[in-house]
């Protein structure tokens, strides 16, 4: 069962998560995200869509950039690590801002030198950027004794020769994010399936990036999945075929996104989506004509009603 203390503190099994946001704001325009959306489909859904998860006026999406510290059998484990502060990005939303995210986490009892394991599930520019800070001049690693777990497969990837054209249309964001872990020897490369502890262990999820994975929590009956990049928007429960511009193999990240829903929502497991807005956690429902999402603690799913499709 899942225990919500409130919108950003929850209790499953004998485990506890907390979503620590650092930003959460209307971002990203539909037909950037999407490239098989339409002006009808957009119209046809603003009646759930807007004003909580699309912005009118801007025209954008609304995202949550956030971590998850998970903490399971003694240790403490967090999830992605947002966009960061005073980094140098291409996109102006990203560019040198002052998040105060590591504020947030000691404010929510999280001091960065507990964290036993950071787990990237992925390395794109927003769930990179708090594993260093800026101190003197130099990126140095923001969680001193902890662990970071890189996928193997993942950080092949970025650092060959398709993974660095990439980097072209964001800047080189590995160099201030990654590099210097992998410099003080913080970094452990694991495999897609690599176990933290009898209640935690990585899963593989390729299709967004090649060594995406989620993270699975399983604890005294209870179950979750951190989802990465999985899933960006609610539009991707309503439209699963739906990937992004940003999956490096669209129609692997789509298996992996029908996979998932329908394990999902057979199996009433909870889904931490990392990119949706408070609270965030919730569960994958059928209806007759595909998925809803119902929110932690929500009496209704999001969409309306089947027949009013």
């Amino acid at each position: 069962m899942l225990i919500a203390r409130s919108d950003a503190d929850f209790t499953l099994g004998a485990a506890s998560i907390l979503r620590v946001e650092e930003s959460a704001f209307d971002v990203l325009d539909p037909f950037e995200l999407y490239p098989h959306a339409s002006e009808q489909q957009m119209a046809a859904d603003l009646d759930w869509l807007a004003p909580r998860f699309y912005d009118p006026r801007s025209r954008r999406l609304v995202l949550a950039f956030q971590g998850f510290v998970l903490r399971s059998a003694g240790v403490t484990i967090l999830i992605d690590t947002c966009v960061g502060d005073c980094k140098e990005r291409r996109r102006a939303s990203f560019h040198r801002q002052q998040w105060g995210w590591l504020g947030r986490l000691r404010a929510a009892g999280i001091a960065p030198e507990s964290v036993d394991y950071v787990v990237c599930t992925h390395f794109h520019v927003d769930h990179v950027g708090w594993n260093t800070r800026l101190q003197e001049g130099r990126w140095v690693p923001s969680f001193p004794r902890a662990r970071y777990l890189f996928p193997r497969e993942e950080l092949a990837y970025w650092t060959g020769p398709a993974g660095q054209r990439a980097l072209e249309r964001t800047g080189d964001y590995l160099a201030d994010s990654v590099t210097p872990i992998l410099e003080h020897g913080l970094a452990d490369l694991v495999s897609p399936d690599h176990r933290i502890n009898a209640e935690v262990r990585l899963r593989p999820a390729p299709g967004h990036t090649p060594g995406s994975v989620l993270v699975e929590l399983d604890s005294a009956g209870e179950r979750a999945l951190f989802l990465g990049d999985v899933l960006h928007t609610l539009l991707q429960v309503r439209y699963p075929d739906w990937s992004t511009r940003f999956c490096t193999d669209p129609d692997q990240a789509r298996g992996t996104r029908l996979a998932l829903l329908e394990e999902a929502a057979r199996t009433g497991t909870i889904v931490v989506p990392n990119h949706f807005v408070s609270p965030t956690l919730g569960r994958i429902e059928r209806d007759r004509s595909g998925y809803t999402y119902r929110y932690a603690g929500a009496p209704a799913p999001v969409f309306p009603a089947a027949g009013a499709r």
